[in-house]
């Protein structure tokens, strides 16, 4: 084996210090660059959204990497990230306040049957968009949802309307003279053909 290519595969280009410092600085504020772009970027992708979070993560690896394409300097990146991450959960866990200020609050979007267009305009939501992800959850239309609600982790809750207690009752009711008129033609015929010429 080459003394060389190891020599590239495993010496750090960077001090190890600013090799772990890289990571945090950009995962601080990819966590804060989300929080602001909403909830949208989180879950309710568009084309839009996906093509900016996929040359996101090509925009921020060389502040990640540096002029270190080493293979310790990755694994250091990595860990450092992972490591991160992982205080952070922790940490957000334990404090509820901190994961309201981090994740946001969830956002009405229909309320009452009646959709909220100005939230829809907050969040950057189109009424198709809705519209799709209600279908995506069994709905027909927008008019079978009670509510929808935008949750912190940009996916979108729909609870469906209950009939009206009067509505309920006059389909029981339409339904069951239906069958006593198919019962009554039933007699009908039978007493027919039972009774001679």
């Amino acid at each position: 084996m080459d003394a060389q290519m190891w020599s590239n595969m495993f010496y750090l280009g960077l001090p190890i210090l600013e090799k772990m410092l890289r990571p945090v600085i950009v995962y601080v504020f990819l966590i804060v660059g989300l929080r602001l772009a909403g909830k949208r970027e989180l879950a309710q992708l568009n084309p839009f959204d996906l093509v900016v979070l996929l040359t996101l993560s090509n925009t921020v690896q060389n502040a990640i990497i540096g002029n270190d394409n080493s293979v310790t300097g990755g694994i250091i990146g990595a860990a450092t990230l992972l490591t991160i991450n992982y205080l952070v959960v922790r940490f957000v866990y334990g404090h509820k306040d901190i994961e309201k200020l981090i994740e946001g609050d969830e956002d009405l979007l229909i309320a009452n049957g009646q959709v909220k267009l100005d939230r829809l305009e907050k969040e950057v939501i189109t009424l198709a968009e809705l519209e799709a992800a209600a279908h995506r959850q069994g709905f027909a239309s927008l008019d079978e949802v009670e509510r929808a609600i935008l949750e912190p982790g940009g996916t979108i809750a729909f609870i469906s309307r209950k009939p009206e207690p009067e509505v309920t009752r006059h389909q029981e009711l339409v339904e069951r003279l239906d069958q006593i008129t198919r019962e009554l033609a039933e007699l009908r015929a039978a007493v027919k053909q039972s009774t001679p010429a």
